[in-house]
């Protein structure tokens, strides 16, 4: 029996270890892709100041076309920063998850995070679902619990 909570203990560790390593990959691999919103960004500044504003004498120089609306430009400007800060907190989320599964804390955290990493097809969904399925086991949970109450502080009234 003792040989079988060892074996179980050995893979525990390693499919945790694994966990972080996948969530550090994807934390990695979504605050690339905010990049693609400051490509937004860039292309609604153009947009709505230089775009705007070259319509503008050829609009003039022409009489038959008009400029397009300033808007247009400040619109993508507005997508793509919030594109940008929505992917920049979720690879934050991810990253912190990392490092909540290395230290074995937050276990219910954790899933939330993989919940919402199970949006991103097919990767995170694969990460979020194996992470359901590691972070169920009544093992993995003792881990988890074992580490809060060594970290929990001891309160007045229990040192007496």
């Amino acid at each position: 029996m003792t040989d079988e909570f060892t074996r179980q203990g050995i893979l525990d560790e390693e499919h945790l270890k694994l966990l972080s390593l996948g969530y550090i990959i994807s934390a990695a691999t979504t605050a690339f892709f905010s990049l693609f919103g400051l490509m937004y960004v860039f292309m609604g500044i153009f947009i709505g100041t230089i775009g705007s504003h070259q319509s503008e004498t050829v609009a003039v120089a022409s009489r038959s076309g008009q400029a397009p609306p300033a808007f247009l430009g400040w619109f993508f400007t507005m997508i793509g920063i919030v594109f940008f800060v929505i992917a920049m907190v979720l690879a934050a989320a991810k990253l912190q998850t990392a490092f909540w599964i290395k230290r074995r804390k937050a276990r219910t955290l954790c899933m939330v995070v993989a919940g919402i990493s199970c949006l991103g097809i097919p990767y995170g969904t694969a990460l979020g679902t194996l992470t359901f399925m590691v972070l169920g086991r009544d093992s993995v949970s003792r881990l988890f619990d074992a580490t809060a109450r060594a970290v929990e502080p001891v309160s007045p009234e229990m040192r007496v």
